[in-house]
């Protein structure tokens, strides 16, 4: 009889298939996460660089490869009265600044300005030579056919009239014709009219303060004192924009009507033809009519020119004073003189734009900015300062109790040949702002030069504002 050991069955050796057929069902469920994330893997960009290639940085954000080389770059010359100045900047495809080189824009300037060359086209043309170069220099070249140049030119070239800055005019356009590689607007070099300069300036210092696509409440004025005009300009509501007076033919608007970042605005605009700086000083003598000035430091004997013309500019017998150039500057800008036909006029009879949040939080630039930093009341080191019309009021009082002799070591700042004007500009800034704009004495104002944007600081100039509109167009 077999033993229980010989009756055990022998166990048969498994297969592999065997032990898949077995186990198929634990396998399958193991398998659909692994082949998804294989399929993932296997079809996902790589995210290492290509060779040659590094992912960068701006402003604590990565940007890819790609990104990195879409730059547009526009070139903008700012043609001025009291010289000529040139901006390129650079943007990414989000119209965000970028560098060039270590800044945020290069600008180089040189002096005088083209309406210092009325009778001679060429020469005001080949003053400009020198910065297109720079310019230039600074565009890659694979980008400069496709890079806009455009030049303005301000109040200065507006005061030679049509003939002469006409001539000047197309003299520059033959220089960038023959002398530039850079893309040329067909209305690219012209006169800007004052509401294209306001509000080029208007966009640039909100653009640069983080200000746009909100509302317009939340926007800043501006005041930019050229030395041929001043422009007023902030946003207002679309109800006041309907009620802005009408114009006559050949005028300027009140209003222009700009879509920023998706976002509509309403600006105010003005601009003051012959209350730029320089200009005003020859306004303000024309009102003593060849006699002695009260505005005018004394110890100066001397002749003023401006716009081709000579203006006596002679100290009077007791030398300057506050109160005589101030009744000067009055009757210059014309305060009380002419008759208001609209709602509220600043001077002129000029519409005043209604008033409104836009206007509360008001920057003020260019000359403003300049004579109280040669008066010593800012530091002219810092950017920006915060003052009042009452420090142009004190700092003018100072000014026009100087004698010609002693102004030359109080105000070492000021440039010899501005010296005899200096209380008359003082005197004109705070009129200006008091009398003109109806500005209170205390009223805390923002004197600006430049702006800080991101980790630089950029010239708050209308360039940029004309720089994005060109760079928009040519998309």
């Amino acid at each position: 009889m077999p033993s229980e050991k010989m009756k055990r069955p022998v166990p048969r050796h498994e297969s592999l298939f065997d032990k898949i057929h077995r186990y198929r069902g634990v396998l399958f469920v193991i398998s659909i996460p692994l082949l998804l994330i294989v399929f993932v893997l296997f079809f996902m960009p790589s995210r290492s660089p290509a060779a040659g290639v590094e992912e960068y940085e701006f402003n604590n954000r990565k940007m890819s490869p790609n990104l990195k080389d879409v730059k547009r770059y526009a070139v903008i010359f700012d043609a001025g009265s009291s010289g000529s100045r040139v901006h390129v900047y650079c943007f990414d495809r989000n119209m965000d600044l970028v560098p060039i080189g270590k800044d945020l824009e290069l600008f180089v300037q040189v002096k005088p300005g083209l309406s210092a060359y009325a009778s001679d086209p060429h020469a005001a043309a080949s003053s400009l030579l020198s910065l297109l170069d720079k310019a230039e220099s600074v565009v890659p070249k694979e980008q400069r056919s496709k890079t806009p140049v455009r030049v303005g030119a301000t109040a200065g070239l507006r005061a030679l009239g049509v003939e002469a800055s006409d001539r000047i005019l197309d003299a520059v356009k033959d220089l960038l014709k023959d002398k530039s590689s850079l893309k040329s607007e067909v209305d690219g070099v012209t006169v800007l009219d004052g509401s294209q300069e306001g509000s080029y300036e208007w966009v640039t210092i909100n653009y640069l303060l983080g200000k746009l696509s909100g509302p317009f409440s939340e926007t800043v004025g501006v005041v930019d004192l050229g030395g041929g005009s001043v422009q007023m300009a902030y946003a207002i509501t679309k109800a006041d924009a309907e009620k802005a007076p009408r114009v006559s033919d050949g005028e300027d608007s009140y209003i222009k009507e700009m879509r920023l970042m998706d976002t509509d605005y309403y600006l105010y605009v003005h601009s003051y033809l012959h209350y730029g700086l320089l200009a005003a000083r020859a306004e303000i003598l024309k009102v003593s009519e060849g006699s002695d000035s009260a505005c005018i430091l004394a110890g100066y004997d001397g002749v003023y020119k401006y716009g081709g013309i000579k203006y006596k500019a002679s100290a009077a017998a007791s030398g300057s004073s506050f109160e005589g150039c101030r009744s000067s500057a009055l009757k210059a800008l014309r305060v009380n003189g002419s008759a208001c036909t609209h709602m509220k006029c600043t001077f002129g009879g000029v519409w005043n734009g209604g008033g409104g949040d836009g206007q509360k939080n008001l920057f003020v630039a260019s000359f403003f900015f300049d004579r109280a930093a040669e008066a010593g009341f800012i530091d002219p080191a810092l950017p920006v300062a915060k003052v009042h019309p009452a420090d142009f009021e004190e700092a003018a009082n100072r000014a026009c109790e100087t004698k010609l002799e002693d102004a030359k070591s109080a105000y070492q700042r000021v440039e010899e040949g501005n010296l005899p004007y200096l209380c008359m500009d003082l005197v004109y800034q705070y009129t200006l702002l008091v009398d003109g704009f109806a500005l209170e004495r205390w009223q805390e104002i923002t004197l600006v030069k430049k702006i800080k944007y991101r980790d630089s600081l950029v010239e708050a100039a209308w360039p940029l504002g004309s720089a994005i509109e060109a760079v928009s167009l040519s998309t």
